[in-house]
Formats: C-alpha cells, sequence, structure tokens
C-alpha cells in the first residue's frame, strides 16, 4: 500500500509539473531522450528547423531562427524543461537560423558559432538586417560572442553534442551539431530535403567542398538527420543532397567545355530527377549560374 501510495503521489507531482510548464506546441517533438526537434512552420514565417538538448543544468538550442520563430521555440523550450537556455548555436549566419539571437540574447543565452560564420555575421548581416528593417522593428541585431575555430564540445556525462565545423559549404562558416550517442546530426542548410531545393548561390558557397563536407557526414553513421529545411531523414537524405551538388557541378563542368554559356546552361541542365533538391527549374537557374562562374574562373 505505502508503495502504490507513494507511485501515485508522484504520479499527481508529476502532471502538476507537466501542466506548469504547459503542452509545447505541435511542431516540438522529443526525437530521443532530452532531445527536441521544433518543426517549422511556414504559415507562420518560421521557415527552418529547430532544435534543443537538455543537459543537466541547461539548454542548448540549435539554429535562432527569425526573432519570431525565437519567441515560438523559446516558449516551447520553456514547455518542455524548466532548466534555462545557456546557449544557442547558430550552423550559419543566415537570417532564418541567426537573426533571432538578440531574442535568446535578452533570456541570458550566449550564442555561439564556427568563428568564420561569427566573422561573416559581423560582415553581411548588419545590411541584411536593415533589409528586413519593416520586419524587425523593435528587434535588436546580436552577432555570435563565441567563434571556434574547428569544434565545439558540450558533454555532461549524460549528453554530448559536438559543434562541428564542416564548411565552406552553403556559406564559408558551415558547422554542425553532432550528437554521437542517439547518432542524430543538426546539418543546418548543409542539407534540406524540401522543395525548392538548396541554393547554392551565396558568394561563400563552395560546391565543391560542399560535396567533400556530405562525403565526412555520411561516415558519422547517423541515424537521423535533421536538416534545416525539410522533414527528418538518414544518410538518404545527405546522399540526395550531393547528388543534386555534384550534378550541377558535372553538367556545367561539360557545358563549359561545349562553350554554352550559364544562361544556356540554366535553361537546359535538366535537374529535375533529383527530386525535391532539383525540381525547380527556376530555383535551379541562380545556382547553375553561381557555380558556372566559380568554375570558369
Amino acid at each position: 500500500m505505502r508503495r502504490a501510495a507513494l507511485l501515485s503521489l508522484f504520479a499527481v507531482l508529476l502532471a502538476a509539473a507537466y501542466q506548469t510548464r504547459g503542452t509545447p506546441s505541435a511542431q516540438t517533438r522529443e526525437i530521443a531522450p532530452g532531445v527536441f526537434l521544433r518543426a517549422a512552420e511556414p504559415d507562420k514565417r518560421i521557415i527552418a528547423n529547430a532544435g534543443w538538448v537538455v543537459f543537466r543544468d541547461y539548454v542548448l538550442v540549435i539554429d535562432a531562427n527569425y526573432p519570431w520563430g525565437a519567441r515560438a521555440i523559446l516558449d516551447d523550450v520553456r514547455k518542455t524543461t524548466d532548466k534555462p537556455i545557456r546557449f544557442v548555436f547558430d550552423t550559419h549566419y543566415h537570417g532564418d537560423h541567426a537573426h533571432g539571437n538578440g531574442v535568446f540574447v535578452a533570456a541570458g543565452a550566449t550564442i555561439v558559432c564556427s568563428a568564420d560564420c561569427l566573422a561573416e555575421s559581423r560582415r553581411k548581416n548588419p545590411p541584411a538586417w536593415e533589409k528586413s528593417a519593416a520586419d524587425y522593428k523593435g528587434e535588436t541585431l546580436e552577432h555570435p560572442q563565441v567563434g571556434f575555430p574547428e569544434r565545439m564540445v558540450f558533454d555532461d556525462g549524460t549528453h554530448r553534442v559536438e559543434l562541428i565545423k564542416v564548411g565552406p559549404g552553403h556559406t564559408l562558416g558551415d558547422a554542425v551539431a553532432w550528437l554521437p550517442k542517439e547518432r542524430i546530426l543538426f546539418t543546418g542548410d548543409l542539407c534540406v530535403n524540401k522543395r525548392p531545393g538548396n541554393n547554392l548561390a551565396d558568394p561563400d558557397a563552395d560546391p565543391e567542398h560542399w560535396v567533400q563536407a556530405l562525403d565526412g557526414l555520411m561516415k558519422y553513421g547517423v541515424a537521423q538527420v535533421i536538416p534545416g529545411h525539410g522533414q527528418p531523414g538518414g544518410n538518404e537524405a545527405l546522399a540526395g543532397q550531393r547528388a543534386y551538388i555534384q550534378a550541377i557541378i558535372d553538367g556545367v563542368r561539360a557545358g563549359i567545355g561545349k562553350g554554352q554559356t550559364a544562361d544556356q546552361l540554366a535553361d537546359t541542365l535538366d535537374l529535375s530527377m533529383y527530386a525535391p533538391w532539383g525540381a525547380d527549374k527556376a530555383r535551379n537557374a541562380p545556382s547553375i549560374r553561381a557555380v558556372y562562374a566559380k568554375l570558369k574562373r
């Protein structure tokens, strides 16, 4: 009887604690013990996936999103744990992954990313922020406070998260979050699997090194890939992203050899078999032109 009473009391206390925190949004699910994914919510202009890991004494968030996305993430984190958000990791500097930094800094977090990502943020985010001034009214642009050269590790004996710089790829400073125990990989935009596919036109993108980076990631023995945009997958998501980029490189290189122009290749290079990455011809065109410009140098 005593054991039954204790179990009953524990259930009541657990239920009370859960009700106090509330229920996270339908976008949020626990993909491993203490590891959460908050999927994109395009109808609310939250277009990138995010995640967090609940350590013993704190929370590490993966990708800050836009400011309004950051607030949605922050709200869901608080409904899954009472531990403070101490760190936020930006996989790269783009606005849909990093412009929400200010929301997390105001909540007491330190923003971390690769050193190259930090340099890109300082160089490129102020003008990008200005272009979105109407949307960002009342918000604060915050660059990461810590930039790591190659790797940064969080480990409390239960969870281990390795932040690993693998760029240049989509951007110069791309880095991933690898959870070796759970074999979960948060890739940022090094891998997406949602139509339309990835855009290779960032000035600092390096398509050939991007392919090499994906080759390296496929050796990790990943169980779950959390892409920057799209649904969770496995190695097939990495392989599909790789095949699409390599097809552009090979097609453009062959076209240059035949004397074709960038515009001709943008119009004729068929990438539709690499769905969802290559399913949108209009989206492919700037990537084809960008790869052409890099290979023609």
